[in-house]
């Protein structure tokens, strides 16, 4: 069976993604968590969560799935070798044109929203509205972010007519899951459609159970907190 290598649930974005993914879809596999170094070390070369890592990817980064003799890193490899080894799921779109469409979402997911990724990091067990509050009325670039997700979600739920991005459940909703994580973590103000799809999004099995053992993970780590201090 698959293993695929993810960090702390509550933090890891990139982690959530394939793992979310494969839940709903229903693509057995083993889960190996390789926790963050709470002190904030991980990515130190020195450290437990780094060389665990390095093990197996070179890159020193999760997500990895590891399937036989062959080891896939990064969160869009990981979904196309999926996709392309399970295509019974129709983890893409069928159709040709919404499957380009769908690549390319999750192509500016993966390389943008830098502002909104950086302040509003993934904590699914904290409330920050506060926090929310400030970077929003601070970082004009955040809005910019949010505005884009806001424009590209409504549009695609438009064009589709739900109950996910594309329709159905695919890589496009287990992609964006995360985003929908920060929105409310932050408390971020978005249209009703939007929040009504969150909500769809987080309810669904598997990303409902990603979500309920992160709550009750309670690892705090260092670095993926620059709004609490641990009590």
């Amino acid at each position: 069976m698959p293993q695929l290598y993810i960090g702390n649930k509550n933090y890891s974005s990139w982690s959530m993604r394939p793992w979310v993914l494969m839940k709903q879809a229903g693509i057995a596999f083993d889960e190996v968590m390789v926790p963050f170094d709470a002190d904030g070390t991980a990515f130190d070369p020195d450290s437990h969560f780094k060389k665990t890592v390095e093990a197996i990817n070179p890159a020193g980064r999760v997500p990895v799935l590891v399937d036989g003799d062959i080891v896939v890193y990064d969160t869009l490899a990981i979904c196309e070798y999926l996709a392309e080894n399970h295509p019974d799921k129709s983890l893409w779109p069928r159709d040709k044109a919404r499957r380009a469409h769908a690549r390319s979402v999750c192509a500016e997911m993966h390389a943008g929203f830098g502002a909104l990724r950086n302040h509003c990091g993934m904590n699914i067990e904290a409330d920050l509205r506060e926090q929310g509050r400030i970077i929003l009325r601070d970082q004009p670039q955040v809005r910019a972010d949010l505005a884009r997700i806001v424009q590209m979600w409504s549009g695609l739920l438009k064009a589709h007519g739900g109950p996910m991005l594309f329709g159905d459940f695919g890589i496009a909703d287990a992609y964006f899951a995360p985003v929908g994580v920060r929105i409310k973590t932050f408390a971020l103000p978005v249209p009703a459609d939007i929040t009504a799809y969150i909500e769809r999004v987080q309810q669904l099995p598997g990303v409902k159970a990603w979500i309920d053992e992160a709550l009750v993970e309670k690892r705090f780590v260092v670095m993926d907190e620059p709004y609490r201090v641990q009590r």
